[in-house]
């Protein structure tokens, strides 16, 4: 199993969404993925970033590949995660 994996939830560790949880919607290859906020809940939108900037959680949804915006906020809700994507991280 690996963990760079499509519905993980991780964390932004550089940039200015250092603190905030994202989740990998895609992945492009060994060193990029697609991360979405989503934008509506943290601001973070949907973009590619690379992976040495994120730090990995044990938390994973069960989205399909390249869900939109609105199923990963169903996600979230579901999985009672909703609050804490509002919040961040305080770095």
């Amino acid at each position: 199993m690996t963990a760079i994996e499509i519905g993980r939830v991780c964390v932004k560790t550089r940039g200015r969404n250092a603190g905030k949880y994202c989740i990998i919607t895609d992945v492009t290859d060994d060193n990029y993925v697609t991360i979405t906020g989503p934008k509506t809940l943290n601001k973070i939108k949907t973009k590619r970033c690379n992976i040495d900037h994120l730090a990995l959680t044990d938390k994973k949804l069960e989205i399909k590949d390249k869900a939109s915006e609105k199923d990963i906020e169903e996600a979230l809700e579901s999985a009672n995660l909703t609050e804490t994507f509002k919040q961040g991280l305080k770095l």
